[in-house]
């Protein structure tokens, strides 16, 4: 069984086209056996991507709201959504002292951590943080993590 985390950056690729969408829709399909990581706070930046895009002309109001409704129901039925605990929050913030990270990358990469050491609890294999984020990715892999990168693969 497949572990991921992801990111806005690597989530948004699921429900818009744009480089690295291929791929990462084929390493997080239904059809395998996956466990699939997201921090709360993902779904703020998700739709705030998606509105983004709304409002730069990329997106109609009907693709909006598409993407919106299965991301939304995909939050219920695919993701192990994690909530930002007070130990996310102070590891995140100590994070911030170690690598150039934006305040919610560093929510990401502690949710990541988290994940990893209930995993690693449970004697489970390792998962693999998915970003497109390059600094984000730089700071998972300084902090042990596996990482894939969607925009590797156009």
């Amino acid at each position: 069984m497949s572990r991921y985390y992801l990111d806005a950056s690597a989530l948004v690729k699921r429900y818009v086209n744009e480089e690295g969408s291929d791929w990462l829709r084929a390493t997080i399909t239904p059809a395998r056996s996956q466990l699939l990581f997201t921090s709360r706070m993902t779904i703020v930046e998700v739709i705030s991507a998606f509105a983004r895009r709304v409002r730069d002309g990329s997106l109609t109001l009907e693709e909006f709201a598409s993407a919106r409704d299965l991301f939304r129901g995909d939050c219920f039925d695919e993701y192990q959504i994690m909530p930002p605990t007070i130990v996310v929050i102070d590891s995140a913030s100590v994070l911030l002292e170690l690598h150039p990270l934006r305040a919610y990358d560093a929510i990401h990469l502690a949710t990541a951590l988290g994940a990893q050491q209930f995993l690693a609890d449970q004697d489970y294999p390792a998962l693999t943080f998915l970003s497109a984020d390059d600094r984000l990715n730089e700071a998972a892999t300084a902090e042990g993590l596996a990482v894939g990168n969607p925009n590797a693969h156009p």
